[in-house]
């Protein structure tokens, strides 16, 4: 029942709007010494974001918080920018939303993303959206952005199937995204994109359900244009091996 009416409420509702959700964030960027300050973005959620590639390695340089704040920071040379990740491997958002507050909230962030639904599986679609959406309402209440990342890949899944837990799991973040107004990054639907095109799935992973660079490379290009940077990102050659 509770599904039902949230999926009823949905109807002709909408993510925020890419052009100017976080306009005046950008209006940051724009400011020179003396007049800027530091945008605090911060990136929470699960092993993903914390930069774990083939287990136990962890490669921050090359995932996708790292990835996007060297794009942001190319684009506007004269801003101060800090990404800073809240992420922790293994995590759901059961255990996230439990320490939002004093590790993410208590940083006093510009702009939230959240990703947690690869992990979410484990606890369901109704424990996931309680979780979700009390972090959702604890950074409306004090003004700050919320980008929603759905997930990344799970080589296990059925990558085509839309009944497949993972796919429900994106979908119902799309409809979060939709029924509070703010941001969505779709990662699931770019990496479906990118195998469509005729890049095999293991070519943008390291791990059975960790990506590789050009994996986060694919995440990173769905947030940046919150943020009026498009894709495709420029960065410096680096390792793009599993």
């Amino acid at each position: 029942m509770a599904l039902s009416f949230a999926i009823a409420a949905t109807v002709g509702a909408e993510p925020a709007e890419v052009s100017s959700y976080l306009a005046d964030v950008r209006g940051e960027f724009v400011k020179k010494w003396p007049e800027n300050r530091t945008v605090y973005l911060v990136c929470h959620g699960h092993s993903v974001p914390a930069g774990y590639f083939e287990t136990p390695e962890v490669r921050p340089f090359d995932s996708y918080p790292h990835l996007l704040n060297v794009a942001l920071q190319e684009r506007h040379p004269t801003a101060m920018i800090e990404v800073v990740r809240t992420a922790i491997g293994g995590e759901n958002s059961e255990q996230g939303v439990k320490r939002f507050a004093a590790d993410v909230l208590a940083k006093k962030p510009d702009v939230i993303t959240i990703d947690y639904a690869l992990n979410d599986r484990r606890i369901g679609l109704q424990r996931a959206r309680v979780a979700w959406e009390s972090m959702i309402r604890q950074a409306k209440e004090q003004g700050v952005k919320v980008i929603l990342v759905t997930p990344s890949p799970d080589q296990r899944s059925d990558f085509n199937d839309p009944k497949d837990p993972l796919a429900l799991h994106a979908a119902q973040v799309r409809e979060l995204a939709a029924i509070h107004e703010v941001g969505l990054a779709d990662s699931f639907a770019a990496f479906q994109q990118a195998v469509a095109a005729g890049t095999p799935l293991a070519d943008l992973m390291s791990h059975v359900n960790h990506p590789n660079r050009k994996g986060h490379e694919l995440i990173a290009g769905e947030i940046a244009p919150w943020f009026g940077v498009e894709p495709p990102l420029e960065f410096e050659a680096g390792t793009n091996s599993p």
